[in-house]
């Protein structure tokens, strides 16, 4: 026993033990296992390490957002004249990656709370009292019915909006005029690096006369507002009625295995909502996109408002950052894989040669080894038959 235990660790540390390789002369199967090891070639060199970069760690970006908006509309309405800046058309004011440019409004001037008749719009009519329960939920009514408007009379801020009719055309149509300056930072934590979009060719001087075009100003950070909206797939005048939501996405794909002058930003522009038409023969319901605000003040010593339904081009900045660097691990990972997969053209060719061929028994033959081998307390061989896959060279 102490022998056979002296035997088994000696053959276990040296000996070494190799598959046996059978050289097949047969072009048919010879093609087919060289044509799969070209395939696998190409997408191990083309694929996995040229096109995904299979050789390098890759890092996402974080990333800030500052805008500024510039423009000036003038509108004579009624015979009241007025400008209209910066301050009066973006919701919110502060330069946020989210915002609101307005395009279009209802105003309602000098509301004040008290009782009033509903909208007729057709949606609340009523023949008599009866049909205006006190107090009922959403629009707290009076129980009268005015039979002035069929309608029934409610607590609201007093006169009601009247929103059936849009502006068309747009009160501020000359937003498409407006300009969008874009400052984006972006940091990759695992590479120590940060990079704007007020790249090394753009100073000072080129932002004073630039304006983004995809071709002959690709890195311009100041966009035109009609330009954004075409380019996004959406008509203007369209948008700029009912109002719209634009995104406006800066991609930076960044190979840091070159200079850092090279990782620039890309500015692409997609229709979030719009109108729902878009070749549909029917309108979708809800279009648009429209908010309400109101400014407070009071008039002899009663609490007023203007109310303002605003239609505008909500637009929404996202960036999307990622940076690759070469490194020895993800490169050996890849590597080893694509060996693996190798092994595919000697499965392929095994199941040809084996199953296949019209000479497979021959085949088998030549791959398997049979051996005869004589128990100790027996009297009787036993043929026992070792199969043990061979790698087929062609």
């Amino acid at each position: 026993m102490k022998s056979q235990i002296k035997t088994t660790f000696s053959n276990f540390f040296f000996e070494y033990e190799t598959p046996r390789q059978v050289l097949v002369k047969n072009k048919r199967v010879a093609v087919v296992c060289r044509i799969i090891q070209m395939g696998v070639l190409a997408y191990i060199i083309g694929w996995v390490f040229m096109y995904e970069k299979g050789y390098q760690v890759v890092d996402t970006a974080i990333g800030s957002i500052f805008t500024k908006m510039k423009g000036v509309s003038f509108t004579n309405i009624s015979k009241k004249e007025r400008i209209w800046d910066v301050a009066d058309y973006v919701f919110p004011e502060q330069g946020d990656s989210s915002f609101v440019v307005m395009t279009n409004y209802i105003v309602t001037v000098g509301q004040k709370q008290g009782k009033c008749a509903e909208l007729p719009d057709g949606k609340n009519k009523c023949n008599s009292d009866a049909d205006c329960d006190e107090g009922k939920y959403k629009r707290h009514m009076t129980g009268r019915c005015m039979n002035e408007t069929s309608t029934c009379e409610i607590y609201s801020w007093c006169p009601v909006e009247d929103d059936r009719k849009i502006p068309d055309p747009p009160v501020l149509l000359t937003a498409e005029n407006y300009t969008l300056f874009i400052k984006n930072s972006i940091t990759f934590r695992q590479f120590n690096v940060v990079r704007s979009n007020l790249v090394e060719s753009v100073n000072q001087s080129y932002i004073n006369t630039c304006l983004y075009h995809p071709k002959t100003d690709p890195l311009c950070p100041i966009f035109r507002l009609g330009d954004i909206v075409e380019r996004s797939g959406l008509n203007f005048s369209e948008i700029a009625r009912v109002g719209g939501a634009i995104g406006v996405l800066i991609d930076w794909d960044c190979n840091l295995d070159l200079s850092i002058r090279h990782c620039k930003p890309k500015y692409e522009f997609y229709g979030l909502y719009g109108t729902g038409k878009n070749g549909d023969k029917e309108e979708k319901p809800s279009l648009g996109y429209n908010f309400r605000y109101a400014k407070y003040y009071v008039e002899d010593a009663v609490e007023k408002r203007t109310l303002m339904k605003v239609f505008g081009v909500r637009i929404d900045i996202i960036v999307h950052g990622r940076a690759g660097k070469f490194d020895i691990i993800p490169t050996l990972t890849a590597i080893g894989s694509g060996v693996g997969i190798f092994g595919v053209a000697t499965v392929v060719c095994d199941m040809l040669l084996l199953y296949l061929v019209p000479k497979r028994d021959f085949y088998k033959n030549m791959k398997f080894k049979h051996t005869q081998i004589l128990e100790e307390k027996g009297k009787r061989g036993h043929i026992l038959t070792s199969r043990t896959p061979t790698l087929a060279a062609f």
